[in-house]
């Protein structure tokens, strides 16, 4: 890797990418543990059966711990724009940050910059489209809250990695507010761009627990300044922006 220092820390925890899939996704977890030794530890353990390609703590240092030609166990059950097969097509990052079950905080500057420098060197050897630069919570909805709400996509964003909408007032006067218990044609609707943006979401035209998980995901990612499940004016202008960016 050019111009960049990498600690080499061999995790036992991978295999074979399948099927020949080529590497077209990065998704970006936090730890979710007390400190990074802890969780460097799990993450080299061959009992957790867990691990990622790279690991940056709060200072900035990055370790890797998987070949990029192999597949890291990151994902877990995951599902992104209709494949299944998660590992077998990305790279994985995690970030050390407690998480919410613990003590979520901001990430630091050094680990950002370190993130946004290794992500620009991931980039030159794979091409990701912006919109398949991911977080846990957007591939696993129903499990997974990482990397959250305080993770600062927007910054990435504006040095060229992922997608972002700079949307910042609602311009649809007219649409009503979805949330639990709703069904109709504009609940229908909904589901059916975020499906068509990359959810696993079924189109069921009413608002279940599984479409309230995947609008907090697509929150937390795209419209992280109010969290709450519902779908609102605002979630849905940025959704149709992002689309407007990838078709």
């Amino acid at each position: 890797m050019s111009n960049f220092r990498l600690i080499q820390r061999r995790s036992p925890n991978f295999d074979q990418r399948i099927n020949d899939c080529v590497i077209d996704m990065l998704v970006l977890h936090y730890t979710g543990m007390i400190n990074a030794d802890m969780a460097l530890q799990r993450l080299c353990n061959s009992d957790a059966k867990v691990s990622a390609h790279y690991f940056i703590d709060e200072k900035g240092e990055c370790f890797q711990l998987v070949e990029e030609a192999n597949r890291a166990w990151h994902a877990g059950k995951s599902s992104w724009a209709g494949s299944s097969y998660i590992n077998s097509r990305s790279i994985g990052i995690e970030l050390v940050n407690a998480g919410h079950e613990l003590d979520y905080q901001p990430f630091p500057e050094a680990q950002m910059n370190s993130l946004e420098r290794l992500t620009k060197d991931i980039l030159i050897r794979h091409v990701i489209p912006a919109h398949r630069i991911l977080g846990h919570s957007d591939i696993a909805p129903s499990r997974k809250r990482d990397p959250g709400e305080l993770f600062d996509w927007r910054r990435l964003a504006s040095i060229g990695i992922g997608l972002w909408s700079n949307k910042k007032y609602a311009t649809s006067t007219d649409g009503e507010t979805l949330g639990p218990g709703m069904s109709g044609k504009a609940v229908s609707q909904a589901q059916q761009k975020l499906s068509y943006f990359g959810y696993h979401i079924e189109k069921t035209g009413h608002y279940d627990p599984a479409t309230q998980e995947v609008v907090t995901a697509f929150q937390r990612h795209y419209r992280p300044e109010r969290v709450d499940g519902l779908f609102d004016s605002l979630c849905w202008d940025r959704l149709l922006d992002l689309l407007s960016q990838i078709e």
